[in-house]
């Protein structure tokens, strides 16, 4: 019995302190096994469940928990190691464990925020998700401000006092602030996109000031990402967006036709009729909206045709649709005016010749 004790007291004995020290490891590992284990088994019954923060909260434990685990093993074998051996290296090991336990947490919180961003976004959630733009906003600061509170806490652990590091920040930061102005104010233009919400992920953007269009794809504190409508992507700095004026067409409520048709001049008595045939149409077509402004009126003598102006709008906002609509649309006015008669105009000119009839004489 008092030869198996030896094995628990600290001994200089290689004998011994070897024996201790693959003790620890090797329940260092079999517990990281048997952790592995249980883990595998909690996500699988985690996944039955109808609620997806579980998920989240196992899948995000799952590595910090098992880096703690080498963590503490180590740090008891380098104890052992540090009263047998003369290296200086292992008065260290105390202050290591702490900045290591300190990361590890850090790292938990982070694949949480990450984890989390994903339920929000869930489509699956229905009313309750939340738009891709806002869950990245806000996990990109919930991130940023584990990593700025986990340094903090590491230098204090190291005994550096947090309040001269947060003096010599702000003096820093005026140095920093005028020699890197264009990116803080990248960074606040994208704060401010967050904040207005001009546009968010997915939606079909453009400005009349400068050459972009296309859908966004990513919202960064930098740069924010457009993939143009030839597939290209178009990397734009956020500060441009406070200068120059954006359309959102994924916003609109309705798309419009607006068109200017004209017949021939010999068809004008029928003008009148084909309008108001047009007018009718418009407002029992099931995929125009009656409550929208519809106009078909007679709106100008054109150099070869008298002109009607359609206005109206669909109640897809969807392109393809609206084209199939528009195309429905234009083929039934096609038919209007030809059922009552008449023909659409093409550019036509008559030449008056003087003195036609006095060639014609002897």
């Amino acid at each position: 019995m008092d030869a198996l004790l030896t094995y628990f007291r600290p001994s200089t004995d290689m004998s011994v302190w070897l024996v201790q020290v693959f003790v620890v490891v090797f329940c260092t590992v079999s517990l990281n096994f048997v952790l592995m284990r249980v883990l595998d088994a909690v996500l699988r019954w985690t996944e039955k469940t109808r609620s997806q923060w579980d998920d989240a909260l196992i899948g995000a434990a799952r590595i910090p928990l098992r880096l703690f685990v080498w963590v503490w093993g180590l740090s008891v074998a380098a104890h052992i190691l540090h009263g047998v051996s003369g290296y200086g290296i292992f008065e260290y090991a105390p202050e290591v464990r702490k900045v290591a336990i300190i990361a590890l947490i850090a790292l938990f919180l982070v694949r949480l925020i990450r984890n989390a961003e994903r339920v929000w976004v869930d489509p699956e959630r229905g009313s309750a998700s939340m738009d891709q733009t806002t869950a990245h906003a806000i996990a990109k600061l919930l991130r940023l401000s584990v990593i700025i509170t986990a340094v903090l806490v590491v230098l204090q652990t190291l005994g550096y006092s947090i309040s001269g590091v947060l003096a010599f920040g702000g003096i820093g930061g005026i140095a920093v602030g005028f020699a890197a102005k264009d990116l803080l104010a990248n960074f606040f233009g994208g704060m401010m996109i967050y904040l207005d919400r001009p546009f968010k992920v997915g939606d079909w953007v453009r400005s009349p000031d400068r050459n972009i269009e296309g859908t966004v794809e990513q919202i960064g504190w930098r740069l924010t990402r457009i993939r143009t409508f030839d597939k290209r992507p178009l990397y734009i700095p956020n500060s441009v967006f406070a200068t120059i004026a954006v359309e959102n067409p994924s916003r609109m409520t309705h798309r419009r036709i607006y068109e200017t048709l004209g017949i021939r001049y010999a068809d004008g008595a029928q003008m009148a009729s084909i309008c108001e045939a047009v007018r009718a149409m418009l407002k029992q077509h099931p995929e125009l909206d009656a409550t929208q402004t519809q106009i078909v009126h007679f709106v100008s003598y054109g150099a070869s045709s008298l002109d009607f102006m359609v206005y109206c709008f669909t109640k897809t906002t969807e392109w393809v649709k609206y084209h199939a609509v528009k195309e429905e649309v234009m083929l039934q006015i096609m038919a209007i005016v030809h059922a009552h008669g008449a023909d659409f105009a093409f550019p036509t000119r008559t030449l008056h010749v003087e003195g036609l009839a006095d060639l014609s004489k002897p």
